[in-house]
């Protein structure tokens, strides 16, 4: 299978970046700005739908901070007029995305597509011309920083490694696409890397990864963390060597847990459908952005721009990689602290904390029926660090009731029930809830998107 992949621009891409490695901030800023001429310059030319949302005034060399904030469901709405690439069709690609048989083939052979599973409302088709290929792999090859670099060093291309990647293997999604490119690319990886389906049950799963005895896992945290409490019961027997999860929010309590259960140190990285590689993490343990690339702003909930330190409510991003599909100023949705100052590993690159996608707020009754709203990353504090439970789904069934349900079974899950249902009162008590009630639901599987990214907090609908 031929597939989007072109050496000389990322030959060229590469130089780039190991250049941009040695550089002052001041250099990164001159690359971002370089860069956002030409997008801009691109999607003036190209984009009906740009060139209405810019107007007549805009030029290529406007400040990033004057132009208009887009959202998904705007972008998608209008999708043909808004490519770039008059052969990209919203319908001839919804047909092309519908089709299992060929995820990672490319579009008209120029374009890879990948398509979002809709957690933030609005289901999108992303697509990504050989440049934007090439800075992704480079930035995928050069910036991931490796705890066992001296293997690195010697096995550059994995040569030697067993790469498991468990996640949604039923659609064209980004993760997936990528597996499934690099296999083609790559023939010598095909025996050495494969991918497994999440969502078979945790006993297939646990079997597969068994037999296939992966010395890397690569995965969501979530799920991760499921394979950790299938290692601790002595069910799944692996020595992977690294896990490296992205996809969700790790939290330091989770990456504990993995890597207690699997014996190995956790590598995290930060993307999305929309920019495959944003992030990566030092030796020193911080998320840097690669923002020679991609341009993230924090801002608060009237798209205002949130100082250092501070965490966003969502985040504007601006694809500086693709002209073809452009995203500037795109409302992510996700919640990120740029930190200030630079890291003590020597990068140019700024370092951000991601608290990723928002979970649902619970608005409960408390006392004399006035409301109080239980924020999602305490209640997921709470489960993880106070009952050490980390796969776990908690549904809001009216004000006072929530429904707990955890995939553990027996004695084990019973307890951690136990445990779960006092922090949750204890927690919902000091916060002025003091008559919660939570329904048990043991045994069945915490829901996951079409994606294969879990669910954790939700509230009742209205």
């Amino acid at each position: 299978m031929s597939t989007v992949y072109d050496p000389l621009r990322l030959s060229a891409v590469s130089m780039d970046i190991m250049a941009a490695n040695r550089d002052a901030p001041q250099g990164l800023v001159r690359r971002q700005q370089a860069r956002l001429v030409l997008l801009l310059g691109a999607a003036l030319k190209g984009s009906r739908l740009y060139r209405e949302l810019l107007g007549a005034d805009i030029s290529a060399r406007t400040p990033l901070p004057s132009l208009p904030v887009v959202t998904r469901c705007q972008l998608m709405e209008r999708f043909d007029d808004w490519v770039t690439d008059p052969c990209l069709t919203l319908d001839g690609l919804r047909a092309f995305t519908a089709d299992p048989s060929r995820i990672a083939e490319p579009w008209q052979g120029r374009y890879m597509v990948w398509e979002s599973s809709g957690t933030s409302g609005q289901p999108g088709i992303f697509v990504q011309d050989a440049q934007a290929m090439a800075v992704y792999d480079a930035l995928e090859a050069l910036r991931r920083c490796a705890p066992r670099p001296m293997r690195r060093w010697l096995d550059p291309l994995c040569l030697s490694e067993r790469i498991a990647f468990v996640g949604a293997t039923s659609g064209h999604f980004a993760s997936y696409v990528s597996v499934q490119r690099m296999r083609a690319l790559n023939p010598w990886l095909a025996g050495s890397t494969r991918s497994f389906s999440i969502q078979v049950p945790t006993p297939e799963l646990v079997t597969a990864l068994n037999d296939f005895s992966p010395t890397v896992l690569a995965t969501y945290p979530t799920a991760a963390a499921l394979l950790a409490d299938e290692a601790g019961s002595g069910a799944l027997r692996i020595a992977p060597q690294e896990v490296w999860t992205g996809g969700e929010t790790l939290s330091p309590a989770v990456r504990a847990y993995i890597e207690r259960g699997l014996g190995c140190p956790v590598r995290n990285s930060y993307g999305a459908s929309e920019f495959f590689t944003m992030g990566w993490e030092c030796a020193h343990g911080h998320m840097h952005l690669n923002a020679d690339w991609v341009i993230l702003e924090p801002v608060d909930e009237h798209y205002r721009p949130v100082p250092a330190g501070q965490p966003s409510c969502s985040v504007l991003l601006t694809n500086l990689a693709n002209t073809v599909q452009p995203l500037i100023r795109y409302d992510l949705g996700d919640q990120i602290t740029l930190q200030p100052g630079r890291c003590g590993c020597g990068s140019p690159l700024p370092v951000m904390v991601v608290q990723g996608r928002h979970d649902d707020l619970l608005h409960m009754a408390g006392h004399d029926g006035r409301a109080v709203t239980l924020l999602p990353m305490a209640l997921s504090t709470v489960l993880e660090d106070d009952a050490g439970v980390f796969d776990f789904h908690l549904r809001q069934q009216d004000e006072h009731t929530l429904v707990l349900r955890l995939p553990a079974t027996g004695e084990a899950g019973q307890a951690a029930m136990a445990r779960s249902c006092a922090a949750l009162k204890a927690f919902a008590k000091a916060q002025g809830v003091p008559r919660l009630r939570v329904l048990q639901e043991l045994g069945l599987p915490v829901p996951r998107g079409r994606s294969g990214k879990a669910c954790r907090i939700v509230a009742c609908a209205g």
